[in-house]
């Protein structure tokens, strides 16, 4: 059973989609995985296209359950996409004047509340294709918390990313939904790499249980950690109530597996300065 589905790509810089059930914590593992892939000292810009507040929490940011101003998409050109951010609003401009800085120094730029009409979200929703399209590669890694299920997923919303996480927890309705997950492999814009992540694991026998029906091997297995569920209640991140709990420790592990994959040497370098 392979861990790794497709191959790597020569690259400087992670471009990284994490994908799921609801409730399977990949925002939690999304946002912990940003904070710790910044701690190594290159720029980090966390992306959130889910309707559900999860990222902001995980990161540490301050909710601010609004979208983002109607004024930043307009209607787009004849036989060219629905929405586009408006007349001298470009990806880089969007970042400095809308995303928020957040612990650890991570960018968070939030697309996907929806307030009123189902259109603000899509509206939203092609902000943000526009803008991991014409970011600059070289600026930042790019960390994007994609909606719970399959529909965004497999409709191309993960198309930018280089690395697309399927977290998965150890019921039957989450490996159902990782499954489907998992033939984003098969796509045309497939992802050069594919992995399983188990989460909320309380023992061994979860992990064996997910690869066996799956057939794929999990690149990190996340326990069930009874702090960071206790700060989750509270609305508070993982890596502020438990900096050196289970959760932690297996997410920084995951980091260390994403970084190999990538032509990383500079942070290193630049840790190590």
């Amino acid at each position: 059973m392979s861990e790794t589905v497709g191959m790597a790509e020569s690259a400087s810089m992670i471009r990284m989609a994490f994908v799921g059930k609801g409730g399977a914590g990949k925002s939690t593992i999304a946002g912990t995985f940003a904070r710790l892939l910044a701690r190594r000292g290159r720029p980090v810009l966390a992306l959130d296209s889910d309707p559900m507040p999860g990222l902001p929490y995980s990161l540490g940011v301050e909710v601010d359950d609004h979208p983002i101003p109607d004024d930043v998409v307009v209607a787009g050109p004849e036989g060219g996409p629905r929405w586009v951010l408006r007349p001298g609003l470009d990806a880089s401009a969007m970042v400095d004047r809308y995303a928020v800085v957040g612990p650890d120094g991570v960018c968070y730029l939030q697309f996907g509340n929806l307030w009123g009409h189902v259109a603000r979200l899509q509206q939203a929703q092609h902000a943000w294709s526009q803008v991991v399209a014409e970011l600059d590669r070289d600026r930042w890694h790019l960390v994007g918390d994609l909606p719970g299920g399959t529909r965004q997923a497999m409709f191309g919303w993960a198309r930018y990313a280089d690395t697309v996480c399927v977290v998965v927890e150890p019921t039957v309705k989450s490996m159902h939904t990782a499954r489907r997950l998992l033939t984003l492999a098969q796509a045309k814009w497939g992802p050069s790499n594919l992995m399983l992540v188990v989460n909320k694991a309380r023992g061994g026998s979860d992990a064996t249980v997910v690869s066996e029906r799956l057939g794929v091997q999990p690149v990190a297995v996340v326990p069930c950690d009874a702090d960071a569920v206790r700060a989750d209640r509270r609305g508070a991140a993982p890596l502020d109530a438990a900096p050196d709990g289970s959760l932690a420790r297996a997410v920084d592990a995951l980091v260390d597996r994403v970084v190999s994959l990538y032509s990383l040497g500079s942070l290193g370098e630049e840790v190590a300065q």
